[in-house]
């Protein structure tokens, strides 16, 4: 007697571990059948870029943030008071030295001019018969006719004359200065700026605010900050009348200024660690101009036969800056390197690589130590 079990749940089981059997063994099939070495070994080339380490001369600079000042600043003043009678200039306008810039009412000084000298006529005329009265008292007082008391009262008188004579004549020159303030002449050639009076004030003299300020800027300075362990080498190539400054208004600006070291403060901040230096452009063309930030770049000399690669090429991990080597066989070696500095977009290497030897400039990402490589293309050299 047989029994003959028929249960909807041992069915559904059963078709379940079938269906995964099956699955497995079409997987496996395809795999070993449909692969191709070819395409697996190209999957592992990792495209990318790279530039050979050339050796050659480069400059040895030192790059900082840099202020322009005006060479020289005056803040114009009148001496004297008075209404202003005549402004001889915009403002904003470039003024030469000596030329006239302002008049002030000249009416009130000249009257007093005039007193003056009329006074110093006057006290002229007086002392003149006050010299003639000594040569007679001094013939009377030898002969005896006059005591020696009127004589020496003749010859106070007439000194007293004589020190008044002087202090007219003070007063004269000084008239005649004041005179000559009315008008008041630019001390230096270059550019005004804002107005503060106009034609018609009333002018104080010395007062508090300047009328007009004029900013020297041909030549002109750019001053700037660098670290203190820079100290020693600037002074020695400013001594040799090669610390050259080139001053650019921005990192694409093509045709930056150029300058030459002029000064080396006296002392180093010892809040920041850094000493203030500054140097005088010709400023010609007046491309620099009071107030601007500019990128300085100050060249000290050149260094022969330096390595360089292109700055991309540069990595940093945990154990410090590398690149990858390209060699021979178009794998890719990991090196570490120490780096010099940084000049534009190339970078100076003081170990770790030699002159000759390619690397990797794009593409670092997808490499590992031992990575086959296809170059896509090279700035210097071929692939």
């Amino acid at each position: 007697m047989s029994i003959k079990i028929d249960s909807p749940i041992i069915r559904s089981e059963t078709n379940y571990f079938s269906l995964i059997i099956f699955v497995s063994v079409t997987v496996f099939l395809a795999a070993c059948s449909g692969g191709k070495p070819e395409q697996h070994m190209k999957a592992d080339v990792v495209p990318v870029t790279a530039d050979k380490a050339v050796q050659k001369n480069v400059p040895v600079q030192i790059s900082a943030i840099g202020t322009v000042e005006a060479y020289s600043t005056v803040g114009i003043k009148a001496q004297t008071g008075g209404e202003l009678t005549q402004v001889s200039f915009k403002e904003g306008q470039d003024v030469s030295k000596g030329g006239l810039l302002f008049t002030i009412d000249t009416r009130p000084y000249e009257a007093a001019l005039r007193q003056a000298e009329a006074i110093l006529a006057r006290d002229s005329v007086q002392i003149e018969n006050a010299r003639q009265d000594v040569r007679r008292y001094e013939e009377l007082v030898r002969k005896g006719y006059v005591a020696r008391q009127q004589y020496d009262q003749v010859r106070t008188n007439a000194a007293a004359l004589e020190a008044t004579v002087n202090a007219d004549k003070a007063m004269v020159e000084n008239a005649r200065l004041q005179l000559k303030y009315c008008s008041i002449y630019a001390p230096i050639t270059g550019r005004t700026g804002s107005l503060i009076v106009n034609q018609g004030n009333l002018i104080k003299a010395n007062a508090d605010n300047p009328m007009v300020v004029i900013n020297q800027i041909q030549p002109i300075y750019v001053s700037f900050s660098i670290p203190e362990r820079y100290l020693p080498e600037i002074k020695k190539y400013k001594l040799l009348g090669r610390a050259k400054v080139e001053a650019a208004l921005s990192k694409d600006d093509d045709h930056p200024a150029e300058g030459l070291l002029t000064f080396i403060d006296n002392a180093v901040d010892r809040t920041t660690g850094t000493i203030r230096l500054k140097a005088t452009f010709a400023n010609k063309e007046k491309q620099l101009w009071p107030g601007q930030y500019v990128n300085v770049v100050m060249t000290l000399a050149a260094q022969p036969n330096a390595i360089v690669v292109p700055s991309k090429a540069v990595q940093t991990g945990q154990s410090g800056q590398y690149v990858f080597v390209v060699k021979s066989d178009l794998t890719v070696e990991y090196r570490n390197i120490v780096v010099s500095r940084i000049l534009d977009d190339e970078t100076v290497i003081e170990k770790g690589l030699n002159a000759g030897e390619k690397v990797v400039t794009d593409g670092q990402l997808r490499l590992i130590p031992g990575a086959k490589v296809e170059i896509k293309s090279s700035n210097h050299s071929d692939n």
